[in-house]
């Protein structure tokens, strides 16, 4: 069973379910989960090969939906779901293999589609880090520096590295992501439709979600509505922390 953080409570309103992204975890959502709670429950997963969750020898989406269908069905489902990128792929494919386990969807900055970029060189960025000579979070972000220039891509991995493991760890499965990162960018051959509503908020500034995607969208979920988020990227959530508040919030009330 997947790790979870819990926010909020029981309340009338369905619980929500938050499915991060590539090299993400559920504490990258804490700020979010936590203000969205004030109305519902709010849980937060750690996917396989994530965060504290389970480490597996594959990460297909069938497996990473199956994954999420056991935390609804122990939830006592359905549940509102968003989905980050990676997790926004995971969330579709539960939407469309078991359609009676989401009642409203979120998918944040991608879509149904193969993409042709890797983030192996992440992977090799993390790898090359002396684990065993760093003191400090600022020690591990000037060596990260030397791999990743961009310093919010650098935080969002650090968030990721136990320093106080005994050696220090990365909590992520560098060797599996890395050997199933076709699959991860690719898109499974999937069919049907889910006919509930759905979401695709994006950032303005991102390439993730075109015009030339809507079709495809459109053909799986027929419901579904599009949203942008000026001046945001693809780490939406945490460029525009606020406006992606509202926008969920309003989504998922309606």
């Amino acid at each position: 069973m997947l790790n979870t953080l819990r926010h909020g409570v029981a309340s009338a309103r369905p619980k929500l379910l938050i499915v991060h992204g590539l090299f993400g975890s559920a504490r990258n959502w804490g700020a979010i989960a936590k203000r969205l709670s004030d109305a519902r429950e709010v849980i937060a997963v750690d996917m396989r090969n994530h965060g504290e969750s389970f480490w597996a020898d594959s990460h297909a989406y069938a497996e990473l939906a199956q994954d999420l269908a056991e935390v609804i069905a122990r939830e006592g489902g359905p549940l509102d779901l968003l989905g980050h990128s990676m997790g926004g792929k995971a969330a579709m494919v539960l939407a469309l293999t078991r359609p009676e386990l989401v009642r409203r969807l979120l998918v944040a900055d991608i879509a149904p589609v193969a993409y042709s970029h890797s983030q192996s060189h992440l992977i090799a960025a993390m790898r090359a880090l002396p684990l065993a000579e760093l003191e400090s979070r600022s020690a591990a972000d000037a060596a990260l520096a030397e791999g990743v220039s961009d310093p919010g891509v650098r935080a969002f991995l650090l968030q990721s590295l136990d320093l106080r493991a005994e050696p220090p760890r990365w909590r992520l499965n560098l060797d599996v992501l890395e050997r199933e990162m076709d699959g991860i960018t690719g898109w499974p051959e999937i069919s049907g439709q889910f006919e509930r509503p759905v979401l695709f908020l994006s950032g303005a500034k991102s390439d993730y979600v075109l015009p030339e995607h809507r079709p495809t969208i459109k053909a799986l979920f027929p419901n579904a509505k599009f949203a942008k988020l000026p001046g945001a990227g693809h780490w939406l959530h945490a460029e525009a922390p606020r406006p992606f508040e509202a926008s969920a919030r309003m989504w998922f009330d309606g």
